[in-house]
């Protein structure tokens, strides 16, 4: 006689929204009926991870309430559990003047939070409040220890981490540390408590993480005046004030350059301003469009698409929500605030007091600035993903893991499978979310990071029924949920 077939273990490594996303639908999914499905993630409650994990009032949404739905069938079940929970309470500003909801990120957490409820509570999926210390091959299976000191041995694991923590400009990192109110990662809880309210602060950077900075000084009084202070000095912009579709048809006759892309863009805004349709319609067709168009794209054009043109790519596509695009013009207006396109050439502490000097990107003139407090706001440390943490840099060593050719994430394919130093895919290691950009190209914004999560639960679902078939389909990310776009002789179809 034999026993009972042992279930499939399915160990999901970050339970923020990509790994509760990934974990609801594949829980969902009756393939999973005969499997455990276990996601560790240190936070007492999965899905709001450190993007929705937040009480600050200053943090929304940067996408309509209409567009954050868990179920694309479904666009506005969010809305609608909303409307269920009387959300969003005690915030009137959540409506925008265009119309559209972009209430606080904790409102949205809890959404995703009671999305994942009903399976744990079945036990269909296990939250292990543990961090993931080390992982290495086992056999056929793969063995987790936790920072707790248990094991577990796992036939499926998935790679849904968050990016590593911002990287400061060595010279300033180098110059602050130590300093009071230097605060080289603005994304931990009660890291702006440090700054007084006359402080004179310097935000180094100028996206999204940037202007949540300066939306919460604004909100804590502050009444000291800011520079946000980017190679660039471009700032995030913000959503069209009038509901405009996409527009452009980027896919129909694929481009091969990045400079050829960059062309089609700036025709398509031409073509949109000249029937009355803002830059925004045409990067929404972007957006949607974007899995196919990185597909187009060699490598080498990949490459060259990130180095050149994803400061521009970022700040457009990338929004702000309306009040906080509100609270910088106003201090743009007022003065308080002054946007610079510089690079940092010295940095010198005297006492508390932070002396920088600059060189002005288009002028080359260089000017001294003092400061009382400075922010740190760059993006992740993109290279140095693999030994962010232990477990990561455990794969890598044993050949397991490496970072993509473009240099935005993991190396996978276009079944999520995580591709090794020999360049070959591994079925049970999958990579999902944000860190698998490098193949999927369009994969930072909730909407797109909900569809990958869907597929990446669906591919498992295969691979649960019929192992055999794991990895033999394409990705669909890139066509999921693509809308009409407009063009100027109408709407191209799809």
């Amino acid at each position: 006689m034999t026993g009972p077939a042992r279930r499939t273990v399915i160990a999901i490594v970050g339970g923020g929204f990509t790994g509760a996303a990934v974990a609801a639908n594949l829980a969902r999914n009756a393939a999973s009926d005969g499997a455990t499905i276990i996601v560790f993630e240190p936070r007492a409650r999965l899905g709001a991870g450190l993007a929705y994990d937040t009480d600050n009032p200053a943090h929304r949404i940067n996408v309509p309430a209409a567009r954050m739905s868990l179920i694309p069938d479904d666009p506005d079940d969010f809305l609608n559990w909303m409307a269920a929970k009387g959300e969003p309470r005690g915030d009137p500003e959540a409506l925008a003047v265009d119309g559209n909801l972009y209430p606080r990120r904790a409102v949205f957490g809890r959404y995703v939070c009671e999305f994942v409820a009903p399976f744990l509570k079945s036990g269909k999926v296990e939250h292990r409040r543990e961090r993931v210390a080390h992982i290495d091959r086992h056999g056929d299976r793969w063995r987790l220890s936790s920072s707790a000191g248990t094991e577990l041995l796992a036939d499926i694991v998935v790679i849904a981490t968050t990016h590593p923590a911002p990287c400061a400009p060595r010279r300033l990192d180098q110059a602050l540390d130590g300093h009071p109110r230097y605060v080289a990662d603005s994304t931990v809880a009660g890291a702006l408590a440090c700054i007084r309210a006359d402080d004179h602060v310097l935000v180094v950077g100028n996206g999204l993480t940037a202007a949540d900075v300066i939306a919460s000084l604004g909100l804590a009084d502050h009444r000291g005046p800011v520079v946000a202070l980017s190679r660039r000095g471009l700032r995030s912009r913000g959503h069209a004030g009038v509901p405009q579709e996409p527009f452009g048809d980027f896919t129909s006759d694929p481009v091969r350059t990045a400079l050829e892309l960059l062309k089609r863009v700036r025709r398509a805004v031409q073509d949109a301003a000249d029937i009355g349709t803002s830059w925004h319609g045409v990067f929404d067709a972007l957006r949607s469009q974007g899995g196919q168009i990185w597909r187009a794209l060699p490598v080498a054009e990949r490459r060259r698409l990130v180095r050149h043109l994803r400061p521009f790519w970022d700040v457009h596509r990338f929004r702000v929500a309306p009040q906080i695009d509100g609270t910088i013009l106003h201090g743009l207006e007022q003065g308080r605030l002054r946007i610079l396109g510089a690079s940092i050439e010295e940095v010198e502490r005297r006492g508390h007091v932070i002396a920088v000097d600059i060189r002005h990107r288009h002028t080359g003139h260089r000017e001294r600035l003092l400061f009382d407090a400075c922010v740190v706001t760059t993006g992740p440390a993109h290279t140095g993903i693999l030994s962010s943490q232990a477990w990561l840099a455990d794969l890598a060593s044993q050949g397991w893991l490496r970072l993509d050719d473009v240099g935005l994430g993991l190396a996978c394919d276009e079944a999520s499978r995580a591709i090794g130093v020999n360049g070959t895919a591994e079925p049970s290691l999958i990579v999902a979310g944000p860190l698998a950009r490098g193949t999927f190209g369009e994969l930072m914004g909730l909407p797109q990071v909900n569809d990958q999560a869907i597929f990446v639960a669906e591919e498992i679902a295969g691979m649960l029924l019929k192992p055999e078939r794991s990895g033999r389909r394409v990705a669909s990310v890139a066509k999921i949920q693509q809308r009409p776009v407009t063009t100027v002789r109408g709407a191209a179809s799809r």
